[in-house]
């Protein structure tokens, strides 16, 4: 299994227009594709002095399905045009990471 890590920042401004995109339309979107291998996306999100990170983790079963999402330059970023309206940057590469010990809780 593969982590794929991405981080954008936006403008205290732009933050919740940002969020709002990737809820209301580049996530549905990725859904739709029903991209064999992809299993899940999570959005974190943290103030800074003078912008907001977001941060978004990707789940994959293997190197394969990270491709069939991002194309043969799989570590490149994934960052459609709206999105890039609303950042004021962001990492032109994403990071990936095999899961070692998967997600549990506590209890």
């Amino acid at each position: 299994m593969l982590r794929r890590i991405w981080r954008g920042w936006t403008s205290p401004a732009n933050a919740d227009a940002y969020e709002e995109l990737l809820r209301s339309t580049i996530f549905p979107a990725i859904k739709d594709r029903a991209i064999v291998g992809f299993t899940g996306i999570e959005l974190l999100r943290r103030p800074l002095e003078t912008e907001v990170e977001f941060m978004t983790i990707m789940t994959f079963t293997d190197e394969d399905a990270v491709k069939r999402f991002a194309g043969a330059a799989h570590e490149q970023a994934v960052v459609p045009a709206a999105a890039q309206a609303l950042l004021g940057r962001y990492d032109a590469q994403s990071a990936h990471y095999d899961v070692r010990v998967p997600l549990t809780t506590a209890g």
